[in-house]
């Protein structure tokens, strides 16, 4: 049915019912099977992986001679469903996670790998859980795992980079590990001993994570800086690099806006030329907070609130897409929603709770 041709008909209808009742209608539903809206960029449907209770470990990786079904260790069922909705892209290792997370403590043989603090046990409730990945980092899953996940999964790999303690030299020779050509360096020669001799050819990276917060409590302006030296004369072996900024959270929506102000203005100075290194602006939002804090229970009302907490995502959206509008005339940087959902932390540890009820959601559109 054509728009014209529906309108004439919903019309029809409406002003009949109208006649035949005592009282104006209070609105109209129109239905539009042809109208085409815009295109949705497949993106939009990404995932979010982090190490933090059992999702990776127990949840991704099961390992090589685990009674699960697995592929090279990764869990077989898991990568099954991720191809049956054709999962876009995967957000790793963090999160809050990879702040402090060495990307070259994952690479080499899994035997020498060291053991670490996993960032998660200053979490009082995490640190009540028993001993485990989930509070001490084995690195057992490494940058090469996550890509060959990605890879039967039919999803692009988006890394997070750690601003907060790491080096840009750092971020270089990561790069270098994942995207140089085979045989080239001693990085790729690593990379083909982890299993891969063809790069990974990783095309999104996250420069920093929540760096207002877990990620350095840096303000708009410190960021910006730490954004500039990270992305300056990165080696992309003939890839275009997409670099997705820290951007804002939603815990205090004054000073977020603040943020978003802050980094935009020490991005542009007196020119415009840095929106070009900029390809996103990363977004995060919960909805937490209810009134038993529970991850299993939850009464009506608790189920109320979020529902009302998740409808604020739509103005919180249109609040910073207005910000950057005003610095980014051109509209080059998108907004990108790649942490939201709702976060509680279980108030019991075992399989049936550790790390199941942490967000997926990694929104890259």
């Amino acid at each position: 049915m054509k728009r014209r041709d529906f309108l004439s008909t919903a019309l029809a209808v409406a002003a009949g019912l109208a006649a035949r009742s005592t009282r104006a209608a209070d609105g109209l539903v129109e239905v539009l099977l042809d109208e085409p809206m815009g295109t949705i960029a497949p993106e939009l449907q990404g995932q979010f992986s982090e190490h933090i209770g059992e999702l990776i470990y127990n949840g991704v990786w099961v390992g090589e001679d685990s009674k699960i079904p697995n592929i090279a260790g990764i869990r077989q069922a898991l990568v099954e469903r991720l191809r049956q909705i054709r999962v876009p892209v995967i957000r790793w290792p963090g999160g809050c996670f990879g702040d402090s997370y060495n990307w070259r403590d994952g690479v080499g043989p899994r035997s020498q790998r060291p053991v670490r603090t996993s960032f998660w046990q200053v979490v009082p409730d995490l640190f009540k859980a028993p001993d485990g990945p989930q509070k001490w980092e084995p690195n057992t899953f490494g940058t090469a795992d996550f890509a060959r996940f990605c890879q039967l999964s039919g999803a692009q790999p988006y890394l997070s980079v750690n601003v907060r303690s790491l080096t840009p030299l750092d971020f270089d020779q990561w790069v270098e590990y994942c995207n140089s050509p085979a045989g080239t360096t001693t990085l790729a020669q690593t990379r083909a001993g982890d299993g891969s001799r063809e790069p990974f050819k990783v095309k999104f990276w996250g420069m920093g994570n929540e760096s207002w917060g877990c990620g350095g409590n840096m303000r708009g302006e410190e960021y910006c800086m730490e954004f500039r030296r990270f992305t300056a004369w990165v080696p992309d072996y003939g890839r275009k690099l997409h670099f997705i900024a820290s951007g804002p959270g939603a815990d205090e929506r004054d000073t977020q806006v603040v943020w978003t102000r802050g980094f935009f203005e020490s991005l542009t100075g007196k020119s415009t030329h840095l929106f070009d290194r900029v390809y996103g602006f990363a977004l995060h939002y919960y909805c937490n907070g209810t009134e038993h804090d529970d991850a299993i229970n939850f009464s009506l009302d608790d189920w109320y609130l979020l529902f009302r907490q998740a409808d604020y995502m739509d103005a919180l959206l249109q609040e910073h897409w207005t910000v950057m509008g005003e610095y980014d005339l051109a509209r080059k940087v998108k907004l990108v929603v790649d942490e939201w959902g709702h976060f509680t932390i279980p108030r019991r540890w075992d399989r049936s709770t550790c790390g199941a009820t942490f967000p997926p959601c990694a929104t890259l559109c």
